[in-house]
């Protein structure tokens, strides 16, 4: 049996070299932004909704959906949003700065990082339960992340960017596709099995590219933001919402692997849509790339003591 610290970097480490390996492919010219911009959209509209329907449609509702592991995890991206927007106003920080500070703190990258590093924490059956648990709390991401870019602006920059998000995030593909799989799944509608073989084959190409495609997209020029602010909110990400997490987690009554599954999401590094809707709705894009950057790289060795210390409580 491996020791602990070697099966953790079992679980850690070819995530991050996945990722590393997109980098690598793009700077020999194997692949391209085109090829990333083009796997982005596949992985963000066909291939993640894929999953998550398969996952959480194919699941047994009354034994994998938990409750109390859904309301921490949620109160845990309240905690995050409210301690993120409150340093931020007492540090005076601009608007543009606050919200896209606020954003990076606690939105993460469940969808990409989350899964994966739970599949390798806990198998198939930790992702089944992440899914699920994620199908309820993207839209509370979502709606926050919104928030924290309107809230410091007071409604200065015109319903036109809000109305088109808020549509946006009733349309939201992943949103769409767990409501889908919780629907099926809670009324135990059977699932034919070419239907089950054909999104259990097209789903299974999903994590590997959502790596690949975060890799790619780290450049040089996502660090020219203020990287003492972009430390601030990579902190709050990687260390003081886990915590929150866990401490909500525990204080309702959830241990072992759903105690973990919670905290590996609240995790999460930054997750990358913070660049784009900071871009959109007059946040600063550049202090968002550098968070995303930062909490990515450092996310390797956050996860490794988040699962060193998940090992000691037994989850």
């Amino acid at each position: 049996m491996p020791l602990p610290f070697a099966e953790i970097l079992l679980i850690v480490l070819p995530v991050f070299v996945v990722i590393a390996l997109g980098w690598v492919l793009l700077r020999f010219g194997l692949i391209d932004s085109d090829f990333l911009r083009q796997t982005n959209r596949l992985v963000y509209y066909v291939c993640l909704p894929l999953l998550l329907f398969y996952k959480i449609a194919t699941a047994d509702f009354s034994s994998n959906f938990s409750a109390a592991l859904v309301g921490g995890s949620a109160l845990a991206i309240v905690a995050g949003f409210l301690i993120a927007y409150a340093f931020s106003w007492l540090r005076g920080y601009s608007p543009a700065v606050t919200g896209a500070f606020t954003q990076g703190s606690f939105r993460g990258n469940i969808a990409y990082v989350g899964l994966a590093i739970v599949l390798n924490a806990y198998g198939e059956e930790g992702l089944t339960k992440a899914s699920m648990v994620m199908g309820f709390i993207v839209p509370v991401l979502n709606w926050f992340a919104i928030l924290a870019l309107l809230l410091p602006q007071h409604g200065k920059r015109g319903g036109d960017s809000a109305g088109n998000l808020r549509r946006a995030l009733l349309y939201n593909p992943l949103i769409l596709a767990s409501l889908a799989g919780l629907l099926w799944s809670f009324l135990q509608l059977p699932m034919p099995r070419l239907l089950a073989s054909s999104l259990h084959l097209a789903s299974s190409m999903t994590l590997p590219l959502a790596l690949l495609a975060i890799g790619g997209g780290f450049t040089p020029q996502r660090l020219r933001g203020d990287l003492w602010r972009a430390g601030g909110a990579t902190t709050i990400k990687l260390v003081i919402v886990p915590l929150c997490a866990a401490g909500l987690l525990w204080f309702f009554g959830v241990r072992g692997v759903d105690l973990g599954i919670g905290v590996l999401l609240a995790a999460t590094p930054t997750a990358t849509a913070t660049y784009i809707m900071a871009d959109q709705m007059g946040g600063d894009a550049e202090l968002a790339g550098s968070i995303i950057m930062l909490s990515t790289l450092a996310a390797a060795v956050t996860y490794s003591i988040a699962l060193l210390l998940l090992r000691g409580l037994g989850a």
